[in-house]
């Protein structure tokens, strides 16, 4: 499992990127997204964490650290898995899940998996892609009308002018759009117009969608990343293609496939005692459904489930049998984006790391951007996922906060660390 080229002070280097914060597209060979449903075995098959090249010692301090975090109430509990193709190879959880509650946190455990959403939603794209019901190179405006006439605001001025690039899909995908969050532009005009005149959570995505069309984007598609609202109103785009609701279209082409049948965008009330809940500050009671069906991060899922996913991903797209996209479309995918032309002002990572279609793309050798990387993505609740080809592993942690004291002893980039530190020795 180890390699050799991964040496304890480039993967902290490769690491501290993470803490920081394209083809055309030819015919893609179309794979069968009829899927008839899998047999739900479970996920969570035990191997021994020695052929991760993680020895008793290392565990004991991942969970000492862990711990750490629940005794200085930052968080109720956590879980951290790491695994493979084979198996997994570790799975080490601490806590509850709740503050007050004594139910430990497990693999079960219902988390808001947030901007977690975002990778599926992409996935889900690339299906539709080789199925030909959708194209990258389409304009959004062919889903969305409102994005037909777009026009740019002058960041500095404030002056709107008509767009001189149509916004297409590849621009949602790769957060390209010139769409952005509220949140993450509070202090700026276009911030404002959002706060005023997009509703989260009061729309639909279709109407989501449009209201974010009606306003001006804050650049010139493709020439920029800024994250914000592109993956959902890339859902809004999935819906009109298919003719169907979000939630159907990844039931049929991931959830169903994959026997993720806990991942959703509400939770049953039968449910509810499964969710985990942050110390500090409230989140939504994802028990009340609503009507947005988030592609941006809406989906709420376990570690069980999660797992499907990830492992899928790691082999080039297939899961036990059954494939969600192929190897080429996954490729694809995991391309760089960000060329010399896209500027990375507002780049998590500033100069370091790439973006794939749905990915971020960073380096596990910090002294060579064009070596192996791994992908994945990570939820504002305090989630993340990477997968890693290169070393044959993925990694998944969860835990649920919202606010709160920093410094925390443990936490997703920690994680990151502690397990590629580990893998290293």
């Amino acid at each position: 499992m180890k390699t050799n080229y991964l040496t304890r002070s480039l993967l902290c280097s490769a690491i501290a990127l993470m803490v920081s914060a394209c083809a055309s597209t030819n015919e893609l060979s179309s794979s069968s997204n009829s899927h008839p449903p899998l047999i739900n075995p479970s996920s969570i098959t035990m191997g021994n964490p020695d052929s991760y090249g993680i020895d008793q010692g290392e565990i004991e301090d991942i969970r000492a650290a862990m711990k750490a975090a629940v005794d200085g109430e930052f968080i109720p509990g956590a879980l951290i898995l790491v695994g493979n193709n084979d198996n997994i190879g570790l799975i080490e959880s601490v806590g509850t899940q709740a503050p007050g509650d004594n139910t430990p946190i497990d693999k079960d455990t219902i988390f808001r998996i947030y901007s977690m959403t975002k990778p599926i939603i992409s996935v889900a794209t690339m299906t539709m892609v080789e199925d030909g019901l959708i194209s990258l190179d389409d304009p959004v405006g062919k889903y969305i009308p409102e994005f037909s006439d777009l026009e740019v605001i002058n960041r500095e001025t404030g002056e709107i002018s008509k767009a001189q690039n149509v916004m297409t899909v590849r621009h949602l995908i790769t957060h390209k759009s010139g769409l952005i969050q509220e949140i993450f532009s509070p202090n700026t005009e276009l911030g404002r117009l959002y706060r005023e005149n997009v509703p989260y959570g009061q729309l639909t995505a279709n109407e989501m969608a449009r209201a974010i069309g009606s306003l001006p984007v804050f650049f010139e598609p493709g020439t920029a990343w800024h994250y914000g609202h592109s993956t959902d109103t890339l859902g809004a785009v999935l819906e009109v293609a298919a003719g169907k609701t979000l939630d159907v279209v990844l039931k049929e082409r991931i959830f169903d496939p994959l026997g993720m049948d806990e991942t959703t965008f509400w939770v049953p009330n039968g449910k509810a005692g499964r969710v985990a809940e942050p110390i500090h500050g409230e989140m939504e009671d994802n028990t009340i459904p609503g009507v947005l069906l988030s592609g941006g991060g809406g989906l709420n899922s376990t570690t069980e489930d999660y797992v499907r996913f990830a492992q899928m991903l790691l082999n080039d797209g297939e899961y036990r049998g059954q494939r969600i996209i192929d190897k080429s479309t996954l490729d694809l995918m995991l391309e760089k984006h960000i060329t010399e032309d896209v500027s990375r002002e507002f780049f998590f990572y500033g100069p370091n790391g790439d973006w794939g279609l749905g990915f971020h793309l960073q380096p596990t050798d910090g002294n060579n951007a064009n070596g192996p990387h791994n992908f994945g993505w990570r939820g504002i609740g305090g989630t993340i996922f990477v997968v890693d080809k290169a070393n044959d592993f993925f990694m998944i942690y969860m835990e649920q906060k919202r606010g709160g004291p920093r410094g925390a002893p443990f936490d997703n980039n920690v994680a990151q660390r502690m397990i590629y530190e580990a893998m290293a020795d």
